[in-house]
């Protein structure tokens, strides 16, 4: 099973995948980690910002992290910014590999890199990815004049050459393991101890937050103050965020699993395959996340395509919260704010009050709201409630409105119970469930929302025919 990056100690090696673009990093990066987390496409330039993974190699646990291409460009260019990522990326890693195209051999703009890594004093591994094959020979051999050692040749795509990757990693990252080895040291255990203490994690563990909307949103720049760091490539640029970028984070001692995506938009606007890859991979996040901020620029207002992505997060039974980015730059606010929460009401007539927070991610200002409501909004989307207290608001709800009698005959409605959460999910047992009218059920999933605190939330309510379990004959 793939181990989780929380699952790993705070002070864990890491291990940068470095190179100039289509060398093969995501996918060496997509091995490491055990499954598919980054885009990978012939294309070159599809990965920009730096994605880490947790990652095992035999018994060799770390921090894989993959990297954008090193290009050439000034700083203010969208290859410049990249490249800062992939430097931060250099500078904190344990190792750095070093990875080139053992088919296509070194090139000046291999040779270059190596230079400057060199130059930065990073611990380095040369890795000849895509050597497989004789023709990959000449390349391999190729390596050695980078002055960086033996050149550790692999394929990333076919799992070839791991063995030697192991060998080249390990003295990079148990070196304080094997001094212990040698001088036969027996590590001291006890409340002091560091990462022998074993952590008591949160009960409901780290809240699953991903920034969702249209492009150019500022879902980069909103994590990027979050985070108070440079950590996500923005501009003004539109469709810079490719793949999902995971960031584990704490807010007040409470930990979060930050994910960033990219914009989503019409699925008629969407030709290009490295767009489709990361509509499918913003789709994916959103599947795998607790809570979904659904980010819109104050600046354009609700568009249909914003609906259409509420309605998808909340079709997959996320909870979500609207938030109404840019909101320093915003006209008229309280007029914007209300036509917003109308449209809402009127466009997501399936969950009524969904959460709708102003906020600024270039300011930083209503960003400790958003997240203390989405752990809120995360506490409310998790909770059970108990059998008795759900049949009593039951019986009071069949009481201020008694299901109709189609045709003259009856239905009786017997019990209900929470078969689920997250999202909350029950079941009504009675008799003839199949008639009841679609309005009255709406009655109900409204008032149960209401009345039990599950306002803004997605709600499972299905009918069912059956005897009570709990009643005597």
């Amino acid at each position: 099973m793939t181990a989780n990056i929380l699952d790993l100690p705070a002070d864990a090696p890491r291990v940068a995948i470095l190179g100039r673009p289509n060398v093969g990093k995501s996918t060496l990066f997509n091995r490491l980690v055990g499954r598919r987390l980054a885009l990978v496409d012939d294309q070159p330039g599809v990965t920009r910002d730096r994605r880490e993974g947790a990652a095992r190699l035999f018994d060799l646990d770390f921090v894989a992290v993959d990297t954008a291409g090193f290009e050439d460009g000034n700083d203010e260019s969208l290859s410049g910014r990249m490249r800062a990522q992939t430097e931060a990326a250099a500078t904190a890693a344990t190792v750095a590999l070093l990875v080139y195209d053992a088919r296509a051999g070194v090139t000046p703009l291999d040779r270059h890199f190596a230079t400057w890594l060199r130059r930065r004093g990073v611990p380095l591994v040369l890795v000849a990815n895509k050597a497989e094959g004789l023709q990959a020979e000449t390349g391999l051999n190729e390596g050695h004049e980078l002055g960086l050692g033996e050149p550790v040749g692999l394929s990333a795509e076919h799992g070839l050459g791991l063995a030697d990757l192991y060998q080249a990693l390990k003295p990079h990252l148990e070196p304080e393991t094997a001094a212990a080895e040698d001088a036969d040291i027996v590590p001291e255990t006890g409340p002091d101890s560091g990462p022998d203490e074993e952590a008591v994690p949160a009960p409901e563990g780290p809240l699953k937050l991903a920034i969702v909307g249209r492009p150019n949103a500022g879902k980069s720049t909103l994590i990027n103050r979050l985070l108070g760091e440079q950590r996500l490539v923005t501009g003004p640029e539109a469709g810079i965020t490719r793949d999902a970028i995971a960031i584990e984070w704490e807010w007040q001692g409470r930990p979060v699993r930050l994910v960033d995506t990219a914009g989503l938009r019409k699925r008629a606007k969407v030709v290009e395959k490295v767009e489709k890859l990361a509509a499918a991979d913003s789709k994916l996040a959103i599947d795998f996340a607790e809570v979904v901020v659904l980010l819109l620029d104050s600046t354009l207002g609700l568009e249909a395509q914003d609906l259409r992505i509420a309605d998808q997060v909340l079709s997959e039974g996320r909870a979500l919260i609207i938030a109404l980015n840019k909101w320093d730059a915003a006209h008229d606010q309280s007029r914007l704010f209300q036509g917003v929460r109308k449209a809402l009401d009127d466009g997501l007539s399936q969950v009524r009050n969904v959460p709708l927070l102003t906020c600024s991610g270039a300011t930083g200002k209503g960003l400790d709201a958003l997240i203390e409501v989405a752990f809120e909004t995360r506490a409310r989307w998790s909770r059970r409630v108990g059998t008795a207290a759900l049949n009593r608001w039951f019986e009071a709800a069949l009481e201020r409105n008694p299901p109709p009698a189609p045709k003259g005959s009856r239905i009786k409605l017997r019990y209900v119970t929470q078969v689920a959460t997250r999202p909350p999910s029950f079941v009504v047992f009675g008799n003839r469930t199949d008639a009841l009218p679609a309005s009255w059920q709406r009655y109900l999933a409204n008032s149960l929302a209401e009345d039990l605190d599950f306002r803004g939330l997605p709600i499972r309510l299905s009918f069912r025919g059956g005897k009570n379990p709990f009643k005597r004959d």
